[in-house]
């Protein structure tokens, strides 16, 4: 069952982020990822969320998205990113 790592960023150091970025896209498809979204334009129907940067990664399954996450070589992109940008991060399976 594909599992989603959906994201939601709210950037701070844009120089850093982009490196982050640049250096993301190969781990996630090197787990058998694809990105979905990756920014955009969002336009918020209901409720009280106020997204900043909205990205989704498909991955083949939950297992998938957890090796990605969990990659050494992710390990200080983590850092990276934390440093570049607040962020929420889940994973959630659908079809």
């Amino acid at each position: 069952m594909p599992a989603y790592m959906i994201v939601n960023l709210e950037v701070k150091d844009p120089v850093a982020f982009d490196q982050y970025k640049s250096r993301t896209g190969p781990l996630i498809v090197k787990h058998g990822g694809e990105f979905l979204v990756r920014g955009g334009k969002l336009t918020v129907l209901e409720g009280d969320w106020k997204p900043g940067r909205v990205v989704i990664v498909r991955f083949p399954d939950a297992a998938a998205a957890q090796a990605f996450y969990d990659d050494p070589e992710y390990k200080p992109l983590i850092a990276l990113r934390q440093r570049a940008a607040k962020t929420d991060l889940v994973v959630v399976e659908g079809a």
